[in-house]
């Protein structure tokens, strides 16, 4: 079994294919650990109350090499079902009786003037990753699901001095996250979307604009953290036949099977609860109904 992608869902399924007593091998095109590993803390998985998404997957990690080969660095770029099942990658082929996407999703852009010129050089994606360089001065987190509160609350903890925009008049957070960033005095800019970051050789501005009554606002700034979700990474499930859904995600049954036999699906690339959790059962159901498959 092949399974393409190192994050929750990737490494759950690796454990479990190799304790069912499947060959298999988890390829990731990083370290392994997807975008779980750049969350600041975690603390609604079972049996931490606390913990850093990099410790977390860390942990994750080295269990899964206790049982199954794990390649980091390593891309996959084609995909072909025949008689069995090629996965080509920068490195190698393999072939394989199932594959398992467990591709996960990338950061979603804002498209605006300046993110992509000021990228590691104001602008980030990830706070555990970049926020040391901005203590003590002034940063922009933009919107308003728990991924950005949760952002929010960690940079301000380290020294940051933190607003937040978001597009309507209300968050998406739990209500527990909202608490701590009223605690915290995190300032929120309701109603306003970023329509252009500004600067020299760095981040010095954002240029925001009220969506209701069209009023615009320079807000001065050193850095930018954008958090207002993801998009699946599915063209390679997309390019062998892989059923998607309209906004891209892999379509999967209840046992994780795609509309393609022995080709499955798990974590966030299929949409739905994106949670670190839900992510390791998808693999390990994934995992067990390849395993039921081949053996049939």
């Amino acid at each position: 079994m092949i399974i393409i992608g190192g994050g929750p869902a990737g490494l759950t399924a690796g454990i479990y294919a190799a304790r069912s007593g499947l060959d298999a091998v988890v390829i990731d095109k990083g370290l392994a650990g997807g975008l779980a590993s750049e969350a600041p803390v975690v603390e609604n998985y079972p049996g931490f109350e606390s913990i850093q998404g990099m410790s977390l997957m860390d942990r994750i990690r080295a269990h899964a090499e206790k049982y199954v080969d794990v390649h980091k660095f390593e891309t996959a770029q084609k995909v072909v079902l025949d008689r069995g099942i090629s996965v080509s990658t920068d490195k190698g082929e393999y072939i394989s009786g199932a594959v398992i996407f467990a591709t996960g999703t990338s950061h979603k852009k804002l498209d605006v003037p300046g993110e992509k010129e000021f990228l590691g050089r104001g602008v980030s994606y990830c706070p555990t990753c970049d926020g040391f360089f901005f203590r003590g001065k002034k940063v922009l987190v933009v919107g308003g699901g728990n991924t950005a509160a949760t952002d929010a609350i960690y940079l301000k903890q380290i020294g940051c001095d933190v607003a937040l925009v978001h597009r309507r008049d209300r968050l998406r957070a739990e209500q527990e996250l909202q608490k701590r960033l009223l605690n915290l005095g995190v300032k929120i800019v309701w109603n306003s979307v970023v329509e252009e970051i500004r600067g020299k050789d760095v981040v010095e501005a954002v240029m925001l604009k009220n969506v209701r009554d069209g009023s615009e606002l320079e807000l001065r700034v050193d850095g930018v953290f954008i958090s207002v979700g993801e998009v699946p990474n599915s063209e390679l499930a997309r390019s062998m036949g892989v059923a998607l859904d309209k906004d891209g995600y892999i379509v999967t049954d209840k046992s994780q099977r795609t509309n393609l036999r022995f080709v499955y699906a798990a974590g966030d690339v299929t949409g739905g609860v994106k949670q670190i959790i839900v992510a390791c059962a998808e693999g390990a159901t994934a995992a067990l109904s390849a395993f039921n498959d081949l053996k049939a």
